[in-house]
């Protein structure tokens, strides 16, 4: 019988050393903050700090914060929900910030259960437009998060630039496309993986027709109060990338847009996500943006094989700042 106990013991304990060795580096580096509706947001956010930010804060340097959006994929007005997601969101993603040098923060935004149109983790038009206080203005909601984390941070010696790194793929991928449309003067770089078939661009008309958020920004100004600032978003290096044989498309689904918005690209530019990519990227570049797309031959709705895309590219990013 003891010797059961001591293999039971042992076995405990080599488990609990594996787990600690797993999650130690990110749990012992995280930071839980609360919902705060007096200073500007509703749901919690996590903040990850990696060592080599602190050297480079040490060493005088300015680190930058890369947002990941949340995406749990589930309706659900229960906050705990997409807390559990939103941190482990943050574990899966704390190894890109080690390899980058810099902060993470992942929001924990609900995607609601009784409001299920309105698909906060896109970003799309009815999170622009719901007077429901606790899912209102999201991205100001985000904006908010970022500066308190700033405050924060600076407080423990670490020196942020304002702008933001922001990356996402598939509905995350949505709101790091749309979030920089809405908010350039906040962005340093995006990366911007599947956004659902049509990423927005940065104009108003095409073909004679009128181009409202998410397909394009016709409405903005109207949406917001804020009109589109061509010149900052023009100066921020991003990419745009998918796989190949990703047919994910949002368009098909009335929660990420309006039926007659997504009628409406289908009619102009191809009723799939690749047989849109040439239109959406020819736009951007006429315009001007300081864009990269990327299509990956091969590879379908697939993060993880994708990542590395992103993870270069803001390796670019910081290496010519």
């Amino acid at each position: 019988m003891k010797t059961v106990f001591r293999i039971f013991i042992g076995s405990a304990i080599v488990l609990f050393l594996v787990i600690a060795v797993i999650l130690g580096p990110y749990v012992l580096r995280v930071q839980h903050f609360e919902a705060s509706p007096a200073n500007g947001w509703h749901a919690d956010f996590y903040l990850y700090v990696s060592p080599e930010s602190q050297r480079i804060a040490r060493d005088g340097g300015q680190v930058t914060i890369l947002v990941q959006p949340n995406n749990s994929g589930t309706n659900s007005d229960d906050p705990e929900v997409h807390r559990r997601d939103a941190w482990m969101t943050g574990f899966e993603r704390y190894r890109i910030a080690n390899e980058l040098g810099v902060v993470l923060l992942v929001p924990a935004f609900i995607r609601p259960g009784e409001d299920s149109y309105i698909y906060t983790h896109a970003l799309d038009r009815d999170s622009l437009i719901t007077e429901r206080v606790d899912i209102k203005r999201i991205d100001l909601q985000l904006i908010a998060m970022i500066d308190h984390a700033r405050i924060t941070l600076a407080d423990s010696g670490i020196q942020t630039d304002e702008r933001i790194f922001i990356q996402g793929f598939s509905a995350s991928g949505m709101f790091a496309n749309r979030f920089t449309i809405l908010h350039p003067e906040r962005v340093k770089a995006a990366t911007i993986g599947s956004p659902g078939g049509w990423p927005v661009v940065p104009i108003s008309i095409f073909n004679g027709e009128q181009l409202n958020y998410p397909a394009g920004i016709a409405d903005l100004e109207s949406l917001t109060g804020v009109p589109f600032d061509s010149d900052s978003y023009n100066a921020i290096p991003q990419l745009i990338y998918m796989g190949s044989l990703d047919d994910n498309d949002s368009l098909d689904f009335t929660d990420g847009w309006d039926e007659a918005d997504a009628q409406l690209v289908d009619n102009l530019f191809g009723a799939d996500p690749l047989s849109r990519w040439n239109d959406a990227q020819e736009i951007y570049l006429d315009v001007g943006a300081n864009v990269q797309f990327l299509l990956v031959d091969g590879v379908g709705h697939d993060r993880k094989n994708l990542q590395k895309y992103s993870t270069e590219f803001f390796k670019k990013v910081l290496d010519n700042q």
